[in-house]
């Protein structure tokens, strides 16, 4: 009796549903076309993701390079000092500090060839940024692909 009663029903609504129909009454019938009203802002939201999504891909890689050893100290003060000048002189480079207890360690640079570390490293003891002695440190580093190189790649 109840599936009788719910086909019953079922069949009533199914006569009454008549889902995208098209009704001949009015003569003027729109089919296709959608007429879309956004905001402006999502174009330029839009287009501001793909520029992040773009440079999260061209992002840093890394490989097997150099870096300077410029500083190994207890003081704290000594080595922002010269994180300071470094990061001043040398704009285009980067300054890496770490805490191995007691010391406080600077790296410079992320160098691929061993040539242009040495000339910084003569660039810096002849601007007498550093006294004591620096070292060339084989380490992994972080590599900036240029934008330009890699889209004439593609």
């Amino acid at each position: 009796m109840k599936k009788v009663f719910f086909v019953a029903i079922l069949s009533l609504c199914t006569r009454s549903i008549h889902a995208q129909a098209i009704t001949t009454n009015d003569s003027t019938v729109y089919l296709g076309k959608v007429t879309v009203f956004k905001d402006n802002r999502l174009d330029i939201l839009a287009k501001k993701e793909a520029e992040f999504n773009e440079a999260i891909a061209l992002g840093p890689k890394s490989a097997r390079g150099y870096r300077l050893m410029v500083l190994s100290t207890s003081d704290r003060a000594q080595a922002m000092n010269l994180r300071a000048r470094l990061l001043q002189k040398f704009p285009e480079q980067k300054v890496y500090m770490s805490f191995q207890p007691p010391y406080i360690k600077l790296k410079f640079g992320n160098f691929l060839e061993r040539a242009e570390a040495d000339e910084y490293k003569k660039e810096i003891t002849n601007n007498r940024l550093v006294t004591t002695n620096i070292y060339l440190v084989p380490e992994i580093i972080e590599i900036k692909p240029d934008k330009n190189k890699e889209k004439d790649t593609l």
